[in-house]
């Protein structure tokens, strides 16, 4: 059923044969989802892991390394060819820290530093520059140096020179993008003193050196990382005899609280000594390492220092956002579950009655537009009906002969109502101005009813606070790998949602397939609307917020026809989502009325936008964390959280399967259901929201119908004539 409007940016071929550009619609939510994948690999990578090699290479031999490096000092030149190793003069002492810097550790340093009035150098990484800027830029300003100690620290000896260029490179693009400053500097990972240096490191170290950069070891080690207490740091961190020394200590990598006490201590005792504590340029008495960058590097360095920035933030938001999105599947499915039971036993115990039987004649409205292939199926279906009806079927100004097809076929009480095209909601209304009765069914004209489908429909109307009904709309052309994906959400995700919502009497929508009024209750409400694309939804709101009750008839099954092809089961769904919102928008002053709206605006409003718009479109980082945690791990924990979502799934199917006595083999295709067709109905949603957002107007899209659908046991009678027939057509 549609109006009879193309498209806009629809995909086509131009008439020159050239392909037509990708709509906004379909770009935008495939661009967040590529910025979301990137912000999570930016972040993985700032955080090693990706591309972190934690391998450490053993002892080699060093019979290839000169031996005044080997016998030299801490400091090692190899710039311009050179090879030249520095010692620090007596009663110089040089502290440095490595790995930082620390959000919590580095500051209570910087601290005691500072209180001292003594200098360090700090060898910080790009992974933690690039997340603590800040702490960078104290430290340059303070007046410390910075040196490099590659970007996410793996062990040079194993690395080609590619990638130690790519670790220094990054990691001095992170220094620039904190402090605007370049340094000469350079610690490796896992360097000790010089006599440690072997045939594996030396090449590397001489390398560094024609890239411009002085490497410094050390000669007097703290050990601090071993945590051996406070009086083993003081100990070893103090030179003999009033030597010069180069002084490792860790910023961070741990809890550096005792290297923090030493440090307290250390500072004053040695100055007591005679020592100078100064950064190694200043004890060398040679020109500052640091350098400024101007131009298009340093904004280049403040654009990823931003982009670090941004992706660890983002990625916070999306793990709350995941958090979120887990607390409300869970929730859904457990409310599912508990409720669905409890619907189905209410319903089901022995004597249940709505109230008295009803057995008036009802009027069935039929709105069709271009149904040829669908119709006579439809009307003959309701000629089988176990209860007495009017068919009335408004031909929306179809060109492909529907009402002829109506109108030779010369059935009893069944009537063709025709106009010029103008919509569903206006059919619905032009039927309802035509229809005799009091109760008024309301069906697709691709969808077929049940012999005792009416009669079920309507039996809750002898409760007189019902005013609408929703019946069990299934899918009938489910020998489809799509049909059958779509089978399973019409059991699971439509009908075991109604039996929660009729339990919270809230109930958000009666389906356009298989529904029934009052006709008192649709006239007090105004009729059909179309203020939005989801007329179904608009007017089972409007019925709660009228202080109607609205019920699920679990027995009243109708079979549709669903989209056969990923193209129109994306317009369906695009034009279903959208509308749901608009619906959503347009009753959200039910959440600060009083009475039967104000109830359904506090209870409904709320859980039909938790679960029907907030969580699908949260629902894709279930799927991006997972691709993320398999590649990139831990992969084993992933895979046991994604099967875990999945069983959950499994159950809450197999139960809703079980409640409508459906076959559970249809349920093997489930997994693949969860990959596949789950992400397209994310990318729909996400569309809807932009078109949303951006004030966008969506128009109805008419889906090509095949006639292929009957209902189970032959119920579609193929001939009958007016005077021989049986059922209960009324005159």
């Amino acid at each position: 059923m549609a109006t009879r409007t193309r498209r806009p940016g629809a995909a086509s071929r131009a008439r020159d044969g050239s392909r037509r550009r990708l709509p906004m619609r379909l770009l935008l939510p495939c661009l967040i989802l590529v910025a979301m994948m990137a912000m999570l690999m930016l972040r993985g990578y700032v955080h090693s892991e990706i591309l972190a090699d934690h391998r450490v290479q053993a002892p080699a031999s060093a019979d290839k390394v000169p031996e005044e490096i080997l016998e030299g000092g801490p400091v090692i030149d190899t710039r311009s060819g050179r090879t030249q190793s520095l010692s620090l003069r007596d009663h110089r002492l040089v502290l440095t820290f490595d790995d930082g810097p620390d959000p919590e550790w580095t500051p209570k340093v910087l601290d005691v530093l500072k209180e001292h009035n003594a200098h360090a150098v700090f060898f910080v990484t790009g992974t933690m520059a690039s997340r603590y800027p800040d702490l960078v830029r104290r430290m340059v300003a303070e007046g410390h140096e910075v040196g490099l100690h590659t970007f996410n620290h793996p062990d040079l000896s194993y690395q080609s020179k590619k990638r130690v260029d790519w670790e220094l490179s990054q990691n001095q693009l992170a220094i620039t993008g904190a402090a605007g400053i370049r340094t000469s500097l350079f610690r490796p990972p896992y360097s000790s003193f010089a006599d440690a240096m072997d045939n594996k490191s030396w090449p590397v170290t001489e390398y560094i050196g024609t890239r411009g950069y002085i490497t410094i070891v050390n000669n007097t080690d703290s050990e601090d990382w071993r945590k051996p207490g406070v009086e083993e740091i003081i100990r070893k961190a103090t030179p003999k005899g009033g030597k010069g020394a180069i002084v490792l200590m860790h910023d961070s990598g741990g809890d550096r609280h005792q290297t923090v006490q030493a440090l307290d201590r250390l500072l004053p005792q040695l100055k007591a000594d005679g020592y100078e504590f100064d950064s190694l340029t200043e004890a060398l008495g040679a020109p500052s390492a640091h350098t400024q960058v101007t131009g298009a590097e340093l904004w280049k360095g403040k654009a990823w220092v931003f982009l670090v920035g941004a992706s660890d933030n983002i990625t916070a938001v999306l793990v709350v956002a995941l958090a979120i999105i887990g607390f409300l599947v869970i929730s859904r499915f457990v409310l599912m579950l508990l409720l669905s039971g409890v619907h189905a036993r209410r319903v089901r115990r022995r004597g249940f009655r709505w109230g008295n039987p009803v057995f008036e004649p009802v009027s069935v409205l039929v709105p069709a537009y271009n149904e040829a292939k669908c119709i006579e199926n439809t009307v003959r279906s309701l000629m089988a009906s176990e209860h007495p009806i009017e068919v009335i079927v408004i031909d929306d100004g179809s060109s492909d002969g529907t009402a002829r097809i109506v109108e030779a076929m010369g059935l009893p009480n069944v009537r063709v109502v025709r106009q010029l095209n103008a919509g569903k909601p206006a059919a619905l209304n032009r039927g309802l101005a035509n229809a005799r009765y009091d109760i008024i069914v309301m069906m697709d004209g691709d969808t077929v009813f049940e012999p005792s489908t009416v009669r079920e429909l309507v039996q809750p109307f002898g409760d007189p606070r019902v005013g609408a009904v929703a019946g069990n709309a299934k899918v009938g052309n489910r020998d489809s790998l799509i049909g059958a994906w779509q089978h399973i959400e019409y059991v699971m995700g439509f009908n075991l949602d109604r039996r929660m919502y009729d339990i919270l009497r809230c109930m958000p929508t009666i389906p356009g397939a298989v529904g029934a009024f009052r006709r008192s209750a649709l006239e007090r409400v105004g009729g059909m609307s179309d203020d939005t694309l989801a007329e179904d939804t608009d007017i089972t709101m409007a019925m709660h917020r009228d202080g109607w009750r609205v019920v699920y008839a679990e027995k009243a099954r109708a079979w549709t026809e669903a989209p056969e092809t990923v193209q129109q089961l994306w317009s369906q769904r695009y034009r279903w989502s959208y509308g749901t919102m608009q619906a959503i928008w347009k009753h959200r002053r039910a959440l600060v009325e009083r009475g039967p709206s104000g109830r359904f605006g506090r209870v409904g409003l709320p859980l039909v936008s938790l679960f029907m718009v907030l969580a699908p479109l949260l629902a894709p980082l279930i799927d991006v964390f997972l691709i993320y945690g398999l590649v990139f791990g831990p992969t084993q924990k992933t895979v046991v959280a994604w099967l875990g979502v999945l069983a959950i799934q499994l159950v809450c199917a197999a139960y809703a399967f079980r409640l409508d006595r459906e076959r559970m083999t249809h349920l093997i295709s489930l997994p693949l259901q969860q990959i596949l067709y789950r992400q397209l109905m994310y990318v729909v949603l996400l569309q809807s929201w932009i078109t949303a957002l951006t004030g966008g107007r969506l128009r109805w899209q008419k889906l090509r119908r095949t006639g292929v659908v009957e209902a189970p046991g032959g119920a579609v009678p193929r001939q009958r004539t007016g005077s021989g027939s049986d059922r209960r057509p009324v005159g």
